[in-house]
């Protein structure tokens, strides 16, 4: 799994407890794309961060910012749209 203070162009934001999320991560660590995890419980200036992103609104996780394109919820086929829009190569 990614560190937390790896550079990326994917942010996950999520909680421990969230199923979604930790399927959205393991299908991105099964496509070997990069990624930052980060727990918007554990972190507050994680869930600070998703809260600028998003205009302060809160729909539920997984959050995820694909080069600036915010996803709610694990939803493949737009995760992978913004994966190949944005170029993001597998390493």
């Amino acid at each position: 799994m990614p560190q937390a203070n790896s550079p990326s162009a994917i942010t996950v934001y999520k909680t421990s407890w969230c199923a979604f999320c930790h399927a959205e991560m393991e299908w991105l660590d099964k496509l070997n794309v990069p990624y930052v995890a980060k727990d918007i419980e554990e972190d507050k200036a994680a869930y600070d961060e998703l809260m600028s992103k998003n205009g302060g609104s809160f729909s539920g996780v997984p959050v995820t910012d694909v080069a600036g394109d915010m996803i709610l919820g694990f939803d493949r086929p737009r995760l992978q749209d913004a994966i190949n829009r944005h170029e993001i190569a597998a390493v």
